[in-house]
């Protein structure tokens, strides 16, 4: 018997990256609209063919973006902020993604539990949606003309749009107004000969997905009425107490995500509808280690015991993994040889499916097996990070005084000190003295020397400004998770490893393979070249334990707390030596704790526990006097506002431009005690704040908070900004800070 196969989405940047140049020659007025969108066909058709080639029988269709699928969907149904309704085409679309001229950007925020941003729609009480589905129709019919009747169309779902926008009014009543647009859009698909749709519904394994019955079983109903047969696909983790319902939904095929969560227990306990094909997510999309055939093997066999009317696919979409990993020959090859990116998983796929069919002369799942060994070998333990991590006692996890008794120890500042996140703009020159050092070009001190000058006219501009605590700019750093990996024992870099993280802006995750140590100092050197040039603060630079753990490809064979917990201790030797060194603030960044939430909420405690931990684990070792910082950003602070609390930080930046202060409000309204940078506009858009704005943003901020709490800040690190956007945003942040202080120092008066 032929078991059926399954993608759910596929990276969408091109595999050389064409997507990110293709869009920021658009933007810099180089290319056309044709030019751009030409890319984009391209990179979806080469996509197809990979796919066909492997021999996957149904192939997700629509998954490509200009920038994000939330936002393609919201421009498809017509879900138009009114604010950018006098623009059309791509301008508009633009302008919802990045902001224009006067006109602030929709708010980002992560996908899920993921390290990818999506764009938040917004959809006002009175919104009445007109769809155009034209550009969506037409990637079909471009596909079926590739592909034939293996092009399987993927579509947001109504009901996990809706709950991931900013709606007001009732959810019911919006529901009530797309629901005829979808029925439209499947009607057009099965007149075009398409033999079945995916309709993706991650909200379900979501804690709110049992207060969504109604919501959903209404939308199922309508949409089965049209009669083209509906593959419900859920991801990232379990149906949890939905699972019941969901099964007597009117669907042909249900996914569940046999890598995360517990499915397989809900299977057993609930079993499988026989009227029903049971989606199989048992390839980790969210991971780039090849498949341990044992377990697997057995959790396939688990399911099978229950229903034989299977199909075989990744666990989501592959958009979170690289292209091939045969193309990074720098790794050595035990490593490589266990690597599976997304052209590997597609292969792991087949195997399985070939497996059960008992049709795999070739036995490949016992190649895995020897390609596993042969790894282990090449990859022994560290004894002495296991000692460290037995030997810690709770004093290693505390500082050695109360934040209200150290506080007066701290560097003196005025009210509203102003400062930056920590990178300035990565200019062409800047990354071409990066690649002319890793090419031999030019020798390491001829390397630091230049980068040293970058400093040096940072550290100027940032005093010529009037920032009150400076940073050395961050050009040495290509990312803020890569530049300590590559650092660090136990990680590994790949060449062509990209995936997206948001719009243009891809990242190259590390691997982390081994147990994480600390040869030598990372950042010390930079520093102390920065802190010579000035007699203001200049703040020592970290990434956080957690965020370089979530914004990894971590081990598997490891847990997520152990990782963070080796990373978190070759942190804390950074911390001392900066200190050391005469760093009297350090920021240790943190802008993906929350985004490491389970997706159930009865699973937040432990996690919350051991991630905190990692953090104060990492910044306790610093004395007293030393002033901690970290920065968050894009996620939701005021359900876990007393675990932000617990991290122990003297000073939180956070982003507060998109959410109108939404954030600022949440975090305030828990009675956060410490201090807060409020980040007073948005680097992703190219709008330049001006002072008003930026003055009318800070009194809103300081009708929250004491100011003696307040910090002023932009709302992230300025790396993918140009010079001519960040010096003037900069000057108009500080004299909007010098307006406030000048009032309220004449208050006090």
């Amino acid at each position: 018997m032929n078991i059926l196969t399954m993608t759910l989405g596929y990276p969408r940047i091109g595999k050389n990256r064409e997507v990110k140049k293709a869009l920021e020659t658009f933007w810099s007025g180089k290319s056309d609209a044709e030019t751009l969108l030409q890319t984009i066909r391209d990179v979806e058709s080469t996509n197809w063919k990979t796919q066909l080639e492997a021999g996957i029988d149904r192939i997700s269709i629509g998954d490509t973006t200009l920038y994000d699928h939330v936002l393609d969907w919201s421009v498809r149904l017509g879900l138009i902020s009114d604010r950018f309704r006098h623009l059309t085409g791509l301008d508009q679309y633009f302008a919802m993604a990045r902001g224009n001229d006067g006109i602030p950007a929709l708010e980002m925020t992560k996908w899920f539990d993921t390290n990818y941003h999506y764009l938040v729609p917004e959809i006002s009480a009175n919104s009445s949606p007109q769809a155009n589905f034209a550009e969506f129709l037409a990637t079909v019919q471009r596909s079926q003309a590739l592909i034939g009747e293996r092009a399987m169309p993927m579509i947001l779902s109504p009901v996990t749009l809706l709950k991931l926008s900013r709606l007001e009014g009732d959810l019911t009543a919006h529901l009530h107004n797309l629901l005829p647009l979808y029925s439209d859009l499947l009607t057009q698909l099965k007149a075009m000969g398409v033999l079945a749709v995916q309709l993706h519904e991650p909200i379900l394994v979501t804690s709110t997905a049992p207060d969504l019955q109604t919501a959903v079983t209404t939308t199922y109903q309508q949409l089965a009425q049209v009669g083209l047969p509906i593959h419900l696909v859920t991801y990232f983790d379990d149906l949890g107490a939905t699972y019941p319902w969901v099964m007597e939904l009117p669907v042909a095929g249900i996914s569940l995500d046999f890598t995360r969560g517990r499915n397989l227990d809900l299977l057993n306990q609930h079993g499988f509808p026989s009227d029903k094909q049971l989606g199989v997510g048992i390839v980790d999309a969210r991971n780039i280690w090849k498949l341990r055939p044992e377990p697997v093997l057995s959790t396939l066999e688990a399911i099978q015991s229950i229903t034989a009317n299977i199909s075989l696919h990744p666990s989501a979409s592959l958009q979170f993994v690289p292209y091939d990993a045969q193309r990074e020959t720098q790794l050595p090859e035990p490593l490589r040889n266990v690597l599976s990116f997304a052209e590997q998983k597609l292969e792991e796929v087949m195997i399985l499916a070939d497996t059960l069919s008992g049709s795999d002369p070739d036995d490949r799942l016992a190649v895995l097996q020897t390609q596993w060994a042969t790894f282990e070998q090449f990859n022994p333990e560290n004894e002495r990070v296991h000692n460290k991590l037995k030997n810690l006692t709770t004093n290693d996890f505390q500082r050695s005084l109360s934040y209200s008794l150290r506080l007066d120890q701290q560097l003196p500042l005025p009210i509203l000190p102003t400062t930056t996140i920590g990178s300035f703009p990565q200019t062409s020159e800047v990354r071409q003295l990066r690649v002319k050092y890793k090419r031999g070009e030019l020798t390491e001190a001829d390397y630091q020397a230049a980068i040293d000058a970058q400093i040096a006219e940072c550290i100027k501009l940032q005093e010529n400004i009037g920032i009150d605590v400076l940073v050395h700019g961050e050009f040495e750093r290509t990312d803020m998770v890569e530049y300590f990996g590559q650092q660090l024992a136990g990680f590994a870099f790949t060449e062509h490893g990209w995936v997206q993280s948001y719009g243009s802006r891809y990242v190259r995750p590390p691997i982390i393979y081994g147990d994480v140590a600390r040869p030598q100092p990372m950042t010390v050197r930079e520093f102390q070249v920065a802190q010579a040039l000035t007699k203001k603060p200049v703040k020592g630079m970290l990434t956080g334990p957690v965020t370089i753990l979530n914004w990894s490809f971590p081990r598997a064979d490891l847990s997520r707390q152990e990782q963070a917990f080796q990373i978190a201790l070759a942190l804390r030797e950074e911390v001392a030596d900066l200190e050391a060194a005469g760093a009297q603030v350090i920021q240790i960044d943190e802008p993906a704790l929350r985004e490491g939430l389970p997706l159930k909420l009865e699973r937040w405690s432990e996690y919350l526990s051991w991630a905190v931990d990692a953090f104060r684990l990492a910044a306790a070792i610093a004395q007293p006097q030393t002033q901690i910082h970290t920065h968050m950003c894009y996620c939701e602070f005021g359900d876990i506002i007393k675990d932000i609390e617990r991290l122990d930080a003297d000073v939180i930046s956070i982003e507060n431009s998109r959410s109108n202060n939404r954030t600022l409000q949440e975090v305030t309204a828990a009675g956060y005690a410490h201090q807060i940078g409020n980040g007073v506009y948005d680097i992703h858009s190219p709008v330049v704040p001006t002072t008003e704005q930026l003055v009318q943003q800070l009194q809103s901020g300081i009708t929250n908070l004491p100011l003696r709490q307040i910090w002023v800040n932009p709302d992230c690190g300025l790396k993918t900004r140009r010079w001519e956007e960040v010096v003037p945003a900069l000057k108009n942040m500080v004299e909007a800070a010098k307006i406030l202080r000048e009032e309220a120092n004449a208050n006090a008066k």
